[in-house]
């Protein structure tokens, strides 16, 4: 999967992958922009709140140590092209509409091995996920293919997208609690959250 990073402001870059998908990707650790996200998301979508599917996803710090439990240090959301990393490790405040946000039932949250990260968020932050599906069992009910519960992201999107895509091990196990990502953790920070939000919207449609 090829990627390109363009940074278009302080908080704002275009993350192309694989020469088609354009998102719009807002990188912050203030919870002015965060509320400034979700304001714009949640009207662009208005009509169809109801059955809002957000992409989710979250990195932190390497755990190199025995009993080492580094806390979330991003949380990645996506909805249709527009992302949003937030640094929670530096955020200067958690604002209340995104607790609101990630609380809300009639939005789904969509993501492999998700019931890990939402159990994270509600550790480490306090974060609340009310309503999270996994996609490795989504991809085996509506393919028939009990073998996708057992796939990552990449295997997963090699069925549904008919590409795969890949992370460099320098980038999976680099330092996500820096307070600026470097455009390549940006880039793959964005992929993951966008590559969940098209599965789960392709398989929760049956576009595949």
């Amino acid at each position: 999967m090829s990627m390109n990073v363009d940074q278009q402001t302080d908080t704002l870059f275009n993350v192309n992958l694989h020469g088609i998908h354009d998102i719009l990707t807002t990188v912050t650790f203030t919870g002015a922009d965060v509320e400034s996200w979700l304001r714009e998301v949640l009207h662009v979508h208005r009509r169809h709140l109801r059955n809002l599917i957000v992409g989710l996803d979250c990195e932190w710090r390497p755990n190199r140590r025995p009993g080492e439990s580094n806390p979330v240090a991003i949380l990645q959301l996506c909805i249709g092209r527009r992302c949003l990393l937030f640094s929670l490790v530096h955020a200067d405040s958690i604002p209340g509409a995104l607790l609101n946000f990630l609380a809300d039932p009639q939005f789904t949250f969509v993501g492999v091995g998700i019931d890990g990260d939402v159990e994270k968020l509600l550790h480490d932050w306090e974060l609340s996920v009310s309503n999270a599906i996994d996609l490795r069992d989504l991809a085996a009910d509506k393919t028939g293919r009990q073998e996708m519960k057992h796939k990552g992201l990449a295997g997963i999107a090699e069925v549904v997208m008919g590409f795969v895509p890949k992370k460099a091990k320098r980038v999976t196990m680099s330092d996500w609690a820096r307070q600026y990502l470097t455009l390549e953790q940006i880039g793959y920070a964005c992929a993951d959250a966008f590559l969940s939000f098209e599965i789960g919207r392709r398989l929760l449609s049956d576009q595949f």
